[in-house]
């Protein structure tokens, strides 16, 4: 395997595998980023995977990128096989028009009807690739060939909290209110990012998500609920 080290100042080190979306490099980037948690390393501040590489944060009082680049390639070829137990997310999701404002424009222009784009989308098991863009923001994949567009021509300055997206092959949920691009094809009644738990985001790099179709009444009775904190997403582990 061919890695590049690329220097990212003077507390940070990338480690870049490939220049595609592709989920058996995910699963590199993941595997070395466990490895790297497990071995302890002296200095080591922590690991940031993204598509394709791995951000790998330390103390240059205590370390160098010279002295990390010299382990983590070996340290890569002598983990196992996985990145360890992966969690399946089963992610509550209206579908409805009060949630999904570009749910019939993406039917229209994938020449698919809404039910269709649903049925299609709720029936795809997700990957999660990385969090970005704003906290607890989950890029996911991979989408139906089907229903990849490009981003809307006309991005909108305010997204709703819990909105579901697509464009291009991933698939999204916005956590909190931001401008956003993407195609709104539904909503959740879930919080994805609570900045005072002691896991702020709900979601990590290499958990599955399935997304399971509710009405507008039971969207609302769900988001009572986890604003009275009685709630929890349905949770297990994912198959391998």
């Amino acid at each position: 395997m061919h890695l590049r080290f690329l220097p990212a100042g003077d507390t940070a080190l990338v480690v870049e595998f490939g220049d595609v979306i592709d989920r058996a490099l995910s699963e590199r980037v993941l595997r070395l980023g466990a490895a790297l948690r497990a071995a302890g390393i002296p200095g080591l501040i922590e690991v940031v995977p993204t598509y394709r590489s791995l951000l790998v944060r330390y103390d240059p009082m205590l370390t160098d990128s010279a002295t990390l680049c010299g382990g983590l390639e070996s340290l890569l070829e002598n983990t196992g096989a996985g990145a360890g137990p992966a969690r399946l997310w089963r992610i509550p999701a209206c579908y409805e028009a009060a949630h999904a404002p570009d749910l019939d424009e993406v039917a229209q222009r994938t020449g698919l009807a809404p039910a269709e784009v649903v049925r299609l989308h709720s029936g795809t098991l997700f990957h999660i690739y990385m969090i970005g863009f704003v906290p607890g923001y989950p890029y996911m994949g991979d989408l139906p060939a089907t229903l990849a567009l490009p981003r809307r021509a006309d991005p909108r300055t305010r997204v709703p909290p819990g909105s579901i997206a697509i464009a291009s092959t991933m698939t999204a949920i916005y956590p909190v209110e931001s401008p956003g691009g993407w195609h709104l094809i539904g909503g959740t009644p879930i919080r994805l990012f609570d900045a005072s738990a002691p896991r702020p985001a709900l979601l990590g790099p290499g958990d599955k998500v399935r997304f399971e179709p509710i009405s507008a009444p039971r969207y609302d009775e769900i988001r009572r609920a986890v604003e009275a904190g009685t709630y929890h997403v349905p949770c297990e582990s994912a198959p391998s």
